[in-house]
C-alpha cells in the first residue's frame, strides 16, 4: 500500500488516460482488499478513506467506502472524526439507507465535552440531515444555541437552519433562540443568526397571506439598525477589518435582515431610510468589499418603500457601477437596472448615455443586458436618439442579436415613432441592415403601414428598388420590396416627388423585370421569395404599358406551372389561366384596400390588462358606438364567448329538431332536405368571388307563415300571419382555398334577425371535413347558432347553418356585425381555423 500523496504522485505523472485508469484501477484493488482484511489499525483505515476521497474528487467510484467511513466515526481519536465526518458528508447524501446509522453516532458528538467535536457533529448534520435525523436531533441542536460557547452557537443556528428547511414544523422550537442570536455581540453569532432568521422569513413569504415570522423578527429591526450605524463609523478594528471596512458580511447581512422585514411595512422603511442614506453616502466605492455593500443597499432601497431622493440615489449608484472597469460590477448593475427602469424610469434616463457605451463592450454578456436595457429605455421623447444608436449597433451586432433586435425596434418604431415619414424610414434601415433577420410580424406591420399611407407610397417603392438594386442578399428587405413593387410599381414607373437625390428619377419597366429575374437567378431565391416574386409580377402586368414586358412576365409564369413546390405551381397555373380573362383581369389585380389598423392586429402583441381595462372604460362612457374592437375583446377576455356550433344547455329540442324547424319542418320534427344550388358559370363564380355587381341571390325553400314565425321568434297568434319578411340576399364573407362562406340576412317585424350561412366546396377535387362556424356578436346582443347539416363536404357540396340574432336592449342596429370562426379540414390534412370580421353590406 502506498501513501496518499505517492498515489496523487502516480496519477499526476501517469502520460495517458489508460496509464491513469491502470493506476486507479490498482489502488481501488488495493483499497477494497485492505478492507476486507478488516485491520484495526485507524492509521491505515484513515489512509484508505483519504484515498477514497480523493477518488471522489476524480469522478471515481467510492461507494464501497462509506462503512469505513462510519468506523471512524465511532473512533475516539480526533483525526478519524475529522476525516469520518468528512468522508460521510462527501460519499453519503440524506437518501442513503447507510445514513440512519450515523444518527447514534451524531447524537453521542453532539452532546461531547469537546467544542470540535461538537462543531464536527454540527457541520455534518447541517449537510446530510434528512427528515428523520432533524427529529431525532432536533432537542440537541436546540439546547445547542444555548450554550456560552459562541463557536458552538454559530454552527448549531446554521444547523438549525437547514433542519427548518427539512421540516418547517420544527420551526416554532428555534423562534425565540433566534431573537437571542440576533442580539449577541459576538459578530460570527450574529451573522449566522441573521442567516436563520432571514431563512425563516422568506420560507414564511413563499407561503401566501402567512407573515407571522415577519411579523416577530419586525421589532428587533431597531436594535440591528444601530448596530449597523455602529460598523459604519466604527475606527480601525484589525479581527474585522477587510480592506479598511469593519466587518462587510455583517454589514451585507444586516442589510439584507432590514429588507426582508421592511418590505411592505411604510413605519419600519421610513425608520431605516437614514441609515441607508448614510450607508450609501460613506462607503467607499474603490473597493470591492464597499460596492457589495452598495449593491446590497441599492437592493433594499428599491424593495422598500423608500422616499423618491433615496431610489435616485440607489439608480445613481448602480449608474457609477457602469463606470467600473470590473466586467462583473457592470454586469450586476446592468441586471438591477433593468428591474429597476419599470419603477424609476427618469433616474435610469440619465444615464442612458452610459449604458449605451455598454453596447460596444467586448463582454457578450454585458452587450446582451446593455441592449435589453436600452429597449426598456425608448419613449416618445428619446426614440430618435435611442433608435439611431440602436441601429448602428446592429450593423455591427453578432448574429444572434439581430433576431430580437429587429424585432423590438419595429415594435419601438411602431409604439413611439414621432411621424410616419420616420417610421419608413427605421424599417427600411432595418431591412437593409438585417433583412434576412426580419420576423414575419414586423414585415407585416410594415406592408400595413406602405398601404395605410398613400403619401409614402411611391417613396417606398423607390427606396425598396434602389435597395435591391444594391443587395438583394437579404430576404425580409427583397419581400418587402416585392410586396410594394407588384403594389405600387405604377408609382414607381411614373414617378412622383422626389425628396432625396439617391433616389432614381426615372424606372423602366424592362428595369423592374430585370431586377426580379436577377433576384430569382441568385442564390437568395427561397421558396418564399419566389411565391411572393410571382404574385408581384401577376399583378404588375396590369400596371405596366409595354406589351413586350407583360409578355415577358406571362412567360416567366408559364415557366413556374411545372414547378416542384405545389404551392408554386398552383399559383403560376391559376395566373397563367386568368390572362385568357382580360375582361376581369384587371379588376382581380387591383390594388389591395388598406386594411383597417386595430389595436389587436398591432405589432405590439395581445392586449395587455392596462389597454383592455383603458378600452373597457372607454366602452362604459359611449355605449351606443360600440368601438371595432369589442368583438375581439369579448372573445379575449371572455365577456361574450363565441357560440359554439352546438344546441345551448337550455334548449329543450336537440339539432335536428332546432333545424328541422328552422328549414321550414314545422313542428313535424322531420328534416327538409338541404336547397340545391343554382348552377352557374364560371365568370358568374369569380365575379361572386371577387364581389361583382352580378351577384344572384341564394334560393331559399318555401316555409309557412308558422315556421317563419318560430324561426324569428315570434309568440303571437297564429290566426293573423305576419308581415312577410325582407327579401334577402346572399353576401360572400369568406372565400379561401375553394371553401366559400356566404350569409343571407332576413330580418322580421319584431326586431330580430334570422341568418343563414351557406358553405360551398367550389373546387372539382378537393374535399372537406370538419367543416363548422363559430361566431360572436356585441354584447349588447344574443346569438343562437345551430349546428351544420353537412360537415363532410366533397366537390360541388353545400351546408347551411342558421343563426338568429335578437337585440338584449332595444333593437337591432341597421347593419349587423359579426365576428366569425371558420374550421375546416382539406384533403384529411390538419384543422384549419380562419377568423374574419363580417359587416353587413
Amino acid at each position: 500500500m502506498s501513501s496518499l500523496k505517492q498515489f496523487i504522485r502516480n496519477v499526476r505523472s501517469a502520460k495517458t488516460i489508460a496509464d491513469e485508469r491502470a493506476v486507479i484501477q490498482k489502488e481501488s484493488a488495493a483499497i477494497r482488499a485492505s478492507f476486507r482484511e478488516e485491520s484495526h489499525d485507524s492509521g491505515i483505515r484513515r489512509n484508505n478513506v483519504a484515498k477514497l476521497l480523493y477518488l471522489f474528487t476524480l469522478g471515481e467510484r467510492t461507494h464501497f467506502g462509506q462503512i469505513e467511513c462510519l468506523k471512524l466515526l465511532a473512533s475516539h481519536r480526533f483525526a478519524d472524526k475529522r476525516l469520518g465526518y468528512l468522508g460521510t458528508m462527501l460519499l453519503l447524501d440524506e437518501n442513503q439507507e447507510v445514513l440512519t446509522l450515523v444518527t447514534n453516532s451524531l447524537k453521542n458528538d453532539l452532546n461531547h465535552s469537546n467544542q470540535y467535536i461538537v462543531g464536527l457533529a454540527l457541520c455534518a448534520l447541517g449537510n446530510i440531515a434528512s427528515i428523520e435525523m432533524s427529529r431525532d436531533l432536533f432537542t440537541e441542536v436546540e439546547s445547542l444555541l444555548s450554550t456560552p460557547n459562541p463557536y458552538i452557537r454559530r454552527k448549531a443556528a446554521l444547523c438549525a437552519m437547514r433542519i427548518c428547511r427539512k421540516v418547517p414544523d420544527l420551526q416554532e422550537n428555534f423562534f425565540e433562540k433566534a431573537k437571542t442570536l440576533l442580539s449577541d455581540r459576538n459578530h460570527g453569532v450574529l451573522l449566522c443568526g441573521l442567516t436563520l432568521a432571514i431563512d425563516m422569513c422568506e420560507a414564511e413569504e413563499a407561503e401566501e397571506g402567512q407573515e407571522g415570522v415577519i411579523e416577530m423578527f419586525r421589532p428587533l429591526a431597531p436594535a440591528l439598525v444601530r448596530a449597523l450605524k455602529g460598523l459604519t463609523t466604527s475606527g480601525y478594528a484589525p479581527e474585522h477589518d477587510v480592506s479598511g471596512i469593519t466587518d462587510p458580511f455583517l454589514q451585507v447581512k444586516i442589510l439584507r435582515f432590514l429588507r426582508v422585514v421592511a418590505r411592505g411595512d411604510a413605519e419600519t422603511s421610513e425608520m431605516i431610510n437614514d441609515i441607508l442614506a448614510q450607508v450609501a453616502t460613506n462607503t467607499d466605492s474603490n473597493k470591492n468589499v464597499g460596492n457589495a455593500i452598495l449593491y446590497e443597499a441599492v437592493l433594499v432601497i428599491l424593495d422598500i418603500e423608500a422616499d423618491s431622493g433615496l431610489r435616485v440615489l440607489g439608480v445613481n449608484i448602480l449608474g457609477k457601477f457602469l463606470a467600473n472597469k470590473d466586467n462583473n460590477i457592470r454586469y450586476v448593475a446592468l441586471n438591477t437596472l433593468n428591474k429597476v427602469v419599470a419603477i424609476e424610469p427618469n433616474a435610469v434616463q440619465r444615464h442612458r448615455n452610459t449604458i449605451l457605451e455598454c453596447l460596444r463592450d467586448p463582454d457578450i454578456s454585458i452587450r446582451r443586458r446593455a441592449l435589453d436595457l436600452s429597449f426598456m429605455l425608448i419613449n416618445e421623447s428619446n426614440v430618435r436618439v435611442l433608435v439611431r444608436e440602436l441601429l448602428a449597433f446592429l450593423e455591427v451586432a453578432d448574429n444572434e442579436f439581430k433576431p430580437s433586435m429587429t424585432s423590438q425596434i419595429g415594435i419601438a418604431a411602431d409604439r413611439f415613432a414621432p411621424n410616419k415619414r420616420w417610421h419608413v424610414d427605421t424599417i427600411l434601415r432595418v431591412l437593409k441592415l438585417a433583412g434576412a433577420y426580419v420576423k414575419e410580424q414586423i414585415l407585416s406591420s410594415f406592408v400595413r403601414l406602405v398601404a395605410t399611407t398613400p403619401d409614402l407610397q411611391t417613396y417606398c417603392a423607390q427606396k425598396l428598388y434602389v435597395a435591391l438594386k444594391e443587395d438583394i442578399s437579404q430576404e425580409g428587405l427583397i419581400l418587402a420590396g416585392a410586396w410594394v413593387i407588384g403594389e405600387y410599381g405604377d408609382n414607381l414607373l411614373h414617378g412622383g416627388q422626389y425628396e432625396e437625390e439617391e433616389l432614381v428619377k426615372e424606372v423602366r419597366e424592362t428595369d423592374i423585370v430585370d431586377l426580379f429575374i436577377n433576384i430569382l437567378n441568385s442564390t437568395s431565391a427561397s421558396q418564399t421569395v419566389v411565391e411572393y416574386i410571382i404574385t408581384a409580377s401577376m399583378k404588375l402586368t396590369v400596371r405596366m404599358s409595354d406589351p413586350s414586358q407583360v409578355e415577358r412576365l406571362r412567360r416567366f409564369l408559364s415557366s413556374k406551372t411545372a414547378d416542384l413546390s405545389i404551392e408554386i405551381q398552383q399559383r403560376a397555373v391559376e395566373y397563367t389561366n386568368l390572362f385568357g380573362y382580360d375582361q376581369i383581369r384587371h379588376g382581380v389585380l387591383e390594388r389591395m384596400p388598406p386594411p383597417e389598423i386595430r389595436e389587436e392586429q398591432r405589432v405590439l402583441g395581445p392586449i395587455t390588462k392596462k389597454r383592455q381595462s383603458k378600452h373597457l372604460k372607454d366602452k362604459t362612457k359611449k355605449p351606443s358606438k360600440p368601438a371595432d374592437s369589442d368583438l375581439l375583446l369579448d372573445l379575449i377576455s371572455g365577456n361574450e364567448a363565441p357560440a359554439a356550433a352546438s344546441p345551448t344547455p337550455t334548449s329543450t329540442q336537440n339539432t335536428a329538431d332546432l333545424l328541422a324547424d328552422i328549414l321550414g319542418g314545422g313542428d313535424s320534427g322531420v328534416s327538409s332536405p338541404a336547397p340545391q344550388p343554382i348552377p352557374t358559370t364560371n365568370t358568374s363564380a369569380i365575379m361572386d368571388l371577387f364581389g361583382s355587381n352580378g351577384v344572384t341571390p341564394s334560393p331559399k325553400p318555401a316555409e309557412p307563415a308558422s315556421a317563419s314565425m318560430d324561426v324569428l321568434g315570434g309568440l303571437g297568434s297564429t290566426a293573423t300571419p305576419p308581415p312577410a319578411a325582407a327579401a334577402s340576399v346572399a353576401h360572400t364573407a369568406f372565400n379561401k382555398h375553394d371553401l366559400s362562406l356566404s350569409l343571407a340576412v332576413q330580418r322580421a317585424s319584431n326586431g330580430n334577425a334570422q341568418i343563414q350561412a351557406r358553405f360551398r366546396n367550389s373546387s372539382n377535387f378537393t374535399s372537406f371535413s370538419g367543416v363548422g362556424l363559430q361566431a360572436a356578436v356585441p354584447k349588447s346582443q344574443r346569438l343562437q347558432l345551430s349546428a351544420i347539416n353537412k360537415a363532410e363536404l366533397e366537390a360541388g357540396d353545400e351546408g347551411v347553418q342558421v343563426m338568429k340574432i335578437a337585440a338584449l336592449n332595444g333593437a337591432l342596429p341597421p347593419k349587423l356585425r359579426l365576428r366569425l370562426r371558420v374550421t375546416y379540414a382539406k384533403d384529411g390534412s390538419e384543422p384549419v381555423t380562419d377568423q374574419v370580421d363580417w359587416s353587413e353590406p
